[in-house]
């Protein structure tokens, strides 16, 4: 029998209680069941890898395609689901509410929220409204008592806004406005790390590790950080493999690259 939803909501808010886990990002199903059957705790969604198995580009899905998409993650596992839901699909405050309401319908332990517009020139949303977007979202998930976390994001690191400051000012502010867990993607170095989450503090910070790194998950645990996740990272290994293998076909007519495949047969026990 599926664990039920309130069980995994309750295990996943247990695990922002002490120390710190990798929370991978699967692009399927099927990765999905593979990563819980490689023990990890928790999964998240990543925009970019499901967007890509559906032919889109990362940020061109719709709260249908998500909202499908996590209702599958989430019934294919029985272990919480962090939802990427982008910046809620929707710029005014109580249109990301309706459709926050409709992610929490999908079975997900968590859902984040992002501050960022879409728009180079532009690429946050106004202070104000990027903090009534959280509100909203709080309000929205609070209004069944799901117990679903919400993760505010700040995401001037990824839009070359390489300022510290603003974006402690605006995980201070998403914190006072009700999110359970704070989220710039892009911090990297140890120092930018530790002072985010000393200055949102005891609130749990996630930190994103998208590429090869030195930073390992007891490096990051000293620095206090609570969740580990890859982003798009696993999906585009998968793509890796598939481009390598297939320009192989198509530039030489050679096959070699399927030496490097994982066995068929230990695919198939593992998804008995």
């Amino acid at each position: 029998m599926p664990l039920p939803t309130a069980d995994k909501r309750a295990a996943f808010r247990k695990l922002h209680e002490s120390g710190c886990f990798i929370i991978p990002n699967p692009f399927d199903v099927g990765s999905a069941r593979a990563l819980q059957h490689l023990g990890f705790k928790a999964l998240a969604s990543t925009s970019a890898g499901f967007a890509w198995t559906i032919a889109k580009a990362d940020n061109r899905v719709t709260v249908d395609d998500v909202c499908d998409h996590l209702t599958a993650l989430c019934a294919a596992v029985d272990i919480p689901v962090n939802a990427d839901f982008e910046g809620g699909f929707a710029v005014e405050p109580d249109k990301v509410a309706a459709n926050v309401a409709r992610g929490v319908k999908t079975g997900v332990a968590g859902l984040s929220i992002e501050d960022s517009t879409g728009d180079a020139a532009n690429p946050l949303f106004e202070h104000k409204l990027a903090v009534e977007r959280i509100k909203a979202a709080r309000k929205a998930i609070d209004a069944d008592n799901s117990g679903v976390l919400l993760t505010g994001r700040c995401e001037a690191f990824l839009w070359g806004k390489k300022d510290l400051n603003l974006v402690i000012e605006r995980l201070q502010a998403y914190s006072e406005a009700g999110a359970d867990v704070l989220y710039s993607p892009g911090i990297a170095t140890k120092e930018e790390i530790s002072a985010v989450v000393k200055a949102v503090a005891p609130k749990p910070v996630n930190l994103l590790i998208g590429g090869a790194s030195e930073l390992t998950l007891q490096s990051v645990a000293d620095l206090g950080v609570r969740r580990i996740s890859v982003g798009g990272a696993l999906a585009r290994m998968a793509w890796t493999g598939v481009m390598k293998a297939a320009k192989e076909m198509a530039e030489k007519g050679t096959f070699t690259e399927f030496a490097n495949g994982y066995p068929g047969g230990e695919l198939n026990k593992m998804f008995k």
